[in-house]
């Protein structure tokens, strides 16, 4: 095999959990092949460069080999190879995540009645 679709690779990489997710990604402008947005029948080789935004992170990284077959995590991490940089950056961004914390990671959903009320008293709307 030489060549394989890029939302399937995605999918065996591990990078999504679905090839659906992994399809609608590459859709949504997240991933790009060589520098270019791609869609999802896109075909990767060895040797071409991914830039894959999840959430927050950014993964820059080139293909190494190719599956079909969706596999353990350690055959996962011998497809790709993650450049320095892009690793480095992830690390300092997930450290950062963990010393200050989202004051909306909390809030979920419509504030409630007494919310409502503390949010008119605070703006002085009526």
């Amino acid at each position: 095999m030489d060549k394989l679709r890029i939302d399937k690779w995605l999918w065996a990489a591990r990078f999504f959990k679905t090839r659906s997710l992994a399809s609608q990604a590459v859709d949504g402008g997240r991933v790009r092949l060589n520098g270019e947005r791609a869609k999802p029948s896109r075909e990767v080789r060895p040797g071409d460069r991914l830039v894959v935004h999840i959430g927050e992170y950014e993964w820059q990284v080139s293909v190494l080999a190719l599956a079909d077959r969706r596999g353990p995590a350690e055959v996962a991490r011998g497809l790709y190879e993650e450049d320095p940089a892009s690793r480095q950056q992830r690390e300092e961004q997930a450290a950062a995540r963990r010393l200050c914390h989202n004051p909306a990671a909390d809030l979920k959903g419509r504030p409630t009645k007494r919310d409502r009320r503390m949010i008119h008293r605070f703006t002085g709307a009526e």
